[in-house]
């Protein structure tokens, strides 16, 4: 299993905070694919400019390979003053 967890404004916006998806996904792109194809509302985040990606609490890339057991976080851009 792949855990997925959604931080911030993604968090309200799909009304959850995590999932777990099968393992059989090869990439970070490939767990964005599926989740886009969840409804209009999951598309709209997984569109969004910014989206900022930790696979196992370090910084990821779309690319990033997946095991099973990974946990892939996705969280907006940080913004403060």
């Amino acid at each position: 299993m792949i855990n997925v967890l959604f931080f911030a404004k993604y968090r309200e916006q799909l009304n959850m905070d995590s999932l777990q998806l099968d393992a059989d996904f090869s990439s970070v792109q490939s767990v964005i694919e599926a989740l886009k194809n969840k409804g209009d509302t999951w598309h709209q985040v997984f569109t969004q400019s910014g989206l900022m990606i930790a696979v196992n609490q370090q910084m990821a890339k779309l690319n990033s390979p997946l095991k099973d057991g990974d946990e892939v976080a996705f969280f907006p851009p940080v913004t403060g003053g």
